[in-house]
């Protein structure tokens, strides 16, 4: 691989010590508990009936192909980040991005965190513009989520009264934030954590978001077609607005996965939109948004593995 131009010394953070073991096992209960929370609050007997009901075979098979489209489009989306601070390539991001899958079990925070420090051992970058590039995929793909808000706006605006000032509120700030990128003052230049960010610039954003858009619209799905096999109808228009509360939420470094917190939410935005009154609609989004959750962390534990022994003979070659 071509090197790139070492940090110089002491320009990376010492490596933190690790966190108490109650920090750690943290995440697993808090989750726990709200799964409890979930699984207490509704007819348990309808839950059975709903895990009974759906198709399995098609709902894995919908898995497994979700899993793979998801990571192609991210790792296209996620090699043009990096491109700016490492000479990366798509198949070596396609390889790094899956094996960081197994990482991103206990959340998403600690595969990127896990990505990004990978990513910076194997092409001898600076951790800190590496860090910044990651930045740049948090912003680009949090906008992206923002033009999904935006396109629901016409259809929801007077069944969902939330959503007109939220939008109003994230679309002010990404204005600013993008005349802050336009203006690109020295202080963020010489930091190199907030460099690639400005590098980049409004044209660099753009392409950043366009290039992200597959990714997120398979996301979208991945929020949205699940609850289909429960018989859980929710409208296109009403899921341009609501699956991206959705999708944000299961990121947030609450829970391993999201577990728990997508199911509490998941109850309150989508429970009507089943058939058979509220106690059969509780039960089959607890049954959809669980059954995801184990799907999809079963496909990732076993096919992560398999890149995470790829991405060390990167690691090594270089």
């Amino acid at each position: 691989m071509n090197d790139v131009s070492a940090p110089a010394a002491g320009s990376e953070p010492a490596v933190p010590p690790k966190p108490p073991l109650w920090r750690r096992l943290l995440p697993l209960l808090i989750g726990a508990g709200l799964v409890a929370f979930v699984l207490g609050r509704i007819d348990f007997a309808k839950f059975v009936e709903a895990l009974g009901a759906t198709h399995y075979l098609g709902f894995f098979g919908f898995t497994l192909a979700f899993v793979l489209a998801l990571l192609t489009a991210d790792s296209a989306a996620t090699a043009y980040a990096y491109r700016s601070v490492c000479p990366v390539t798509f198949g070596e991001i396609f390889i790094i991005r899956g094996a960081s899958y197994l990482p991103s079990a206990i959340n998403h925070n600690v595969g990127q965190a896990w990505l990004t420090y990978f990513i910076s051992k194997t092409y001898d970058a600076p951790l800190w513009r590496v860090a910044g590039a990651t930045l740049f995929v948090y912003a680009t793909s949090f906008a992206t989520l923002v033009l999904f808000g935006i396109l629901g706006l016409p259809f929801n605006y007077d069944t969902m009264p939330w959503l007109l000032p939220v939008i109003i509120v994230l679309v002010v700030a990404g204005l600013l934030y993008l005349v802050v990128i336009g203006v690109g003052p020295q202080f963020l230049r010489k930091r190199q954590a907030t460099a690639p960010l400005v590098d980049a610039g409004l044209r660099g954003h753009a392409m950043g978001v366009l290039t992200r858009l597959p990714h997120i619209c398979i996301q979208f799905l991945g929020a949205w077609i699940p609850f289909r096999f429960f018989d859980v109808d929710i409208p296109f228009t009403a899921a341009l607005a609501l699956c991206p509360v959705l999708m944000l939420i299961v990121v947030l470094p609450i829970t391993p996965q999201g577990v728990g917190t997508r199911d509490v939410i998941a109850l309150q935005l989508f429970a009507g939109y089943a058939a058979g009154g509220q106690e059969h609609g509780e039960a089959a989004v607890a049954a959809a948004t669980l059954s995801w959750a184990v799907g999809i962390t079963l496909v990732q534990l076993i096919m992560s593995p398999l890149f995470m022994r790829r991405a060390y003979r990167l690691l090594e070659a270089s």
